[in-house]
């Protein structure tokens, strides 16, 4: 039983709610490919670069601390050590940035580098601020849905669902139009990281003294050095894109697109 209260209370909520209140879903997984860090014990902690700046501050404490209640993971936030602007990964962590990428499309991307077909090296996530300095995305709300999302992606989680005109459930790892109850993760994202994580390697990929030294390819905005698109959601909100290069090895990204595209396409 792990030793945090926080941790001990999700582990209770998640062994006692999970056939009443999960009971539609329970059986259903929202694991990214089987993407996972490698690591020789449980609980491990992935450090978070802290490349925002200080409008960004408070949703990333908060997407730290909410996922550090998991009973697998801890996140520590780190000085940054990239540059916003292309926001290149560091081996062994995950880097978090925010910059005014452009007018072209998308909220959010989370990128995860991958070694023997699952392993989790290195990660980013990239905030576009051209968007959410517009009054529709310029809000708490929008700015932690994004961030609990991004973040959760680069541990191995997909979405429990992207279906924009569904019922929120209480999840950031939810899509919706409407962010105000999914700021958090629910109890279900983290039932879903101790299936994700019930197993242990021989090997680590976290830290950057003992991770496998992977350079994925710069995190580029043009979507055309993405690779190949493996998946979309209807409308096309969410796109992931997987850049193969060999050996096991390749890039994965989840982009988080904004509602005006959808409207475009």
């Amino acid at each position: 039983m792990p030793s945090n209260p926080v941790r001990r209370a999700v582990a209770l909520v998640a062994a006692t709610s999970a056939l009443a209140f999960f009971a539609p879903v329970a059986s259903g997984s929202h694991s990214w490919g089987g993407y996972h860090w490698a690591r020789t014990a449980n609980p491990f902690t992935v450090e978070l670069g802290d490349n925002v700046s200080a409008a960004w501050d408070a949703a990333l404490a908060v997407a730290s601390k909410d996922w550090s209640a998991s009973a697998v993971l801890d996140t520590q936030l780190a000085p940054g050590l990239a540059n916003p602007k292309n926001c290149r990964p560091t081996a062994g962590r995950v880097e978090v940035c925010n910059a005014a990428y452009g007018s072209n499309g998308w909220l959010g991307i989370a990128t995860i580098s991958i070694s023997g077909g699952v392993h989790v090296t290195q990660g980013t996530v990239k905030l576009n601020d051209t968007y959410f300095r517009t009054a529709k995305y310029n809000t708490p709300a929008w700015r932690a849905l994004v961030m609990c999302q991004e973040i959760g992606h680069t541990f191995g989680l997909d979405h429990q669902d992207e279906n924009f005109s569904n019922a929120n459930l209480g999840t950031c790892m939810d899509y919706t139009n409407n962010p105000d109850s999914n700021q958090h993760p629910n109890a279900h994202d983290y039932i879903e990281l101790e299936a994700i994580y019930s197993h242990l390697d021989s090997t680590n990929t976290i830290g950057q003294s003992t991770a496998a030294g992977f350079a994925a390819d710069p995190d580029h905005d043009d979507p055309g050095s993405w690779g190949r698109l493996v998946r979309q959601s209807r409308g096309g909100l969410l796109q992931t894109y997987e850049l193969d290069h060999g050996h096991g090895f390749k890039t994965v990204r989840f982009v988080f697109w904004a509602e005006e595209r959808g409207r475009r396409h």
